[in-house]
């Protein structure tokens, strides 16, 4: 049974929490990478910076759905989900636009569960850690290879 371990890329591009958004993009953009783990100073997986994260600063502001009833204003989403939105739209640092607390896999998880993981969340990219530390990460190029090796 092929591991995680048997495919990820050890040689990993990261962008730490305090990386400003165009410096985030150029290495994106540089690298030819869809999204980066984002580690702290110890190299401990804090978050996951991706495009689509990215691309959502150029959302237009939400006008969050509400209804009236006898001159009383019902809104019918959280604030909560309205503040994360704004923060990601305003966001200037990596911190502020990245997922935190990503789905990580560790070396011993079976590319299956990594597979599933990928069609079933629409992740492009998963880390690989133990404990905390990144050790490395996977895309779906890594993921599709063990296809050609059963050849």
């Amino acid at each position: 049974m092929i591991k995680a371990k048997d495919i990820m890329e050890t040689n990993i591009i990261s962008i730490t929490p305090d990386t400003e958004i165009p410096k985030a993009v150029k290495i994106l953009l540089n690298n030819h990478i869809n999204g980066a783990p984002v580690v702290n100073d110890k190299e401990e997986l804090v978050g996951i910076l991706c495009q689509s994260d990215l691309i959502f600063q150029q959302k237009e502001m939400p006008i969050p759905p509400i209804f009236t009833i006898l001159d009383s204003i019902i809104p019918l989403s959280s604030s909560k989900k309205l503040e994360e939105t704004l923060q990601k739209i305003s966001a200037t640092t990596v911190e502020q636009a990245m997922i935190k607390n990503p789905v990580a896999v560790t070396v011993d998880t079976p590319v299956s569960e990594i597979a599933s993981l990928m069609v079933e969340k629409h992740f492009h990219t998963i880390p690989v850690v133990e404990g905390k530390k990144l050790l490395g990460i996977i895309g779906k190029e890594d993921v599709l290879k063990t296809l050609i090796s059963k050849e």
